[in-house]
């Protein structure tokens, strides 16, 4: 099979857009096509996605989103893929898209935090490793409204090929966008803003010499401002004598019109001084979540760290996932490093720009 892989454009996106709609994925806008060209870890010759072609047209896609990491003091470029999308006539063709993005040499970290039960399997066969390894099978789930929860599982049941038919959505409720004053802890409080609180804070966290994806002001603007979300994310700030010591993002996601909306934990970082943070953040976030609209409060990368610091909260989850969505492969001059100091959450991933978003409000 002849095919012509290059580099995504802007002209791109109706053939990229029509295979995502093919899988029921969220369609990227292009504002949101351009909100990702303008990424500020993006090198100038590092194109948003690649495309395959055969000579028929028919087309093949999967993005792939640089960060900056942190080695200490260090800078190095990590890269995920995202949104890997092969038609059935193009089969065989994912694992020549997965070999072009790690075909770069000046990368210290190809990873996946996000492989779905179809494509886990690729990962492997091209030398990325399972990781955290004893976590990367691993979701979290906090059941705040079981009764749409079961709703959803019976539409499952009686109608499993509903969900990909269109239709109006379901499990919604008018909780959704009315952005309620939250009841927080004291030590809890919303973030407003990526302002001298913030940058303390950060220069306290790179300065504990972990790896870590890139929380600068500019970065979190940047990724805050993804034009394709439907309702602002839930910024939680945790203090101690008034400065920053932790932080957690989350937001709203609906997996498919026939399931209910999930808050959806995108970062969580604390202090390594600050034990019960990571806990207080999470447990205040459980318990606004149903006045916010939520069915679900959910997590969906885990480190040993991260269940060491949710203690018994994590206890409380529902354990999901199994099919092992985290991979790696790292570069051998810092894989010591990254094995020992990495603790991904979901900000690492895509999860930010790939979830499903709630109908407008």
């Amino acid at each position: 099979m002849s095919l012509n892989l290059r580099p995504f454009t802007p002209a791109d996106a109706p053939v990229v857009d029509a295979l995502h709609s093919a899988v029921d994925w969220p369609v990227r806008s292009a504002g949101g096509w351009r909100w990702l060209a303008a990424n500020p870890a993006r090198p100038p010759d590092f194109p948003v996605g690649w495309l395959a072609e055969n000579e028929a047209g028919r087309a093949a896609f999967v993005g792939q989103f640089p960060q900056r990491f942190w080695i200490g003091d260090q800078p190095v470029l990590g890269v995920t893929g995202y949104s890997i999308i092969v038609p059935p006539e193009l089969k065989g063709v994912a694992g020549r898209l997965i070999r072009r993005i790690m075909s770069r040499d000046d990368v210290a970290l190809f990873y996946t935090l996000n492989a779905n039960a179809l494509s886990a399997p690729l990962y492997r066969r091209h030398g990325l490793k399972p990781y955290p390894e004893a976590t990367h099978a691993l979701k979290l789930t906090w059941m705040i409204d079981p009764v749409a929860a079961a709703g959803a599982g019976v539409i499952r049941r009686v109608a499993p090929d509903l969900s990909g038919r269109p239709g109006p959505e379901r499990l919604t409720n008018r909780r959704l966008g009315r952005n309620p004053a939250l009841r927080l802890p004291p030590q809890v409080t919303p973030l407003h803003g990526f302002d001298d609180d913030w940058s303390l804070f950060w220069s306290r966290l790179r300065s504990e010499g972990r790896v870590l994806a890139d929380r600068s002001p500019e970065t979190l603007r940047w990724r805050l401002g993804e034009p394709d979300g439907t309702l602002p994310p839930v910024l939680l700030a945790y203090r101690r004598d008034g400065a920053v010591t932790g932080w957690l993002l989350a937001q709203m996601a609906k997996m498919s019109r026939l399931e209910p909306p999930v808050l959806d934990i995108i970062d969580l970082v604390t202090l390594k001084n600050e034990p019960d943070a990571a806990s207080v953040l999470t447990g205040a976030l459980i318990a606004n979540a149903r006045r916010l609209g939520a069915a679900k409060v959910r997590l969906q990368v885990v480190s040993p760290d991260m269940l060491g610091a949710l203690g018994p909260l994590a206890r409380r989850a529902r354990r999901e996932g199994g099919w092992g969505h985290g991979y790696a492969r790292f570069a051998p001059e810092h894989a010591g490093r990254l094995r020992a100091s990495w603790s991904p959450t979901p900000f690492d991933g895509d999860y930010s720009f790939c979830l499903r978003p709630v109908p407008a409000v």
